[in-house]
């Protein structure tokens, strides 16, 4: 085989190998991705909206949450500062869901008055710690960030 023809091969193995690689971590990346909308969206949502399903961020309403025994689930009020909107939910929470902390829920704005939700996303501050650890009275070490990235 001439010399040409070998880098040539060479050259159009490259570029299959990279667009092949370039198509499976980006080609379908967008369908992929979940965005979350907040209160304030879901109440500017149109009839037609109503029943797709999304997402939706915000903070638990503190002294909003209820719980129910049959169905089991609970009812609270999420808000972005902003707006607040009320949601129900059927099912068991997850454990670090609470009142003033953040959640992401999943479901359906029901004519434009209640989210009904599928399932909740509690979020949790960087110094989460589990329960057995807190009885036990175990603390977090505290660091000084600021000594750390002048060193």
């Amino acid at each position: 085989m001439p010399k040409n023809n070998k880098k040539i091969a060479i050259i159009v193995s490259v570029l299959l190998i990279a667009g092949s690689l370039g198509y499976l971590a980006f080609g379908n990346f967008g369908q992929n991705i979940v965005y979350f909308v907040t209160p304030s969206e879901v109440k500017a949502f149109t009839p037609e909206s109503y029943t797709k399903k999304v997402r939706v961020g915000g903070m638990v309403v503190k002294g909003t949450v209820k719980t129910q025994a049959e169905p089991v689930g609970l009812t609270f009020e999420l808000t972005d500062g902003a707006t607040t909107i009320p949601v129900t939910f059927e099912g068991i929470p997850p454990d670090l869901f609470k009142e003033g902390q953040g959640a992401v829920v999943e479901g359906q704005w029901m004519n434009g008055q209640t989210f009904h939700s599928t399932m909740i996303m509690a979020k949790h501050s960087e110094d989460y710690m589990p329960m057995e650890l807190k009885r036990a009275g175990v603390e977090l070490p505290k660091k000084d960030f600021m000594k750390t990235l002048s060193q």
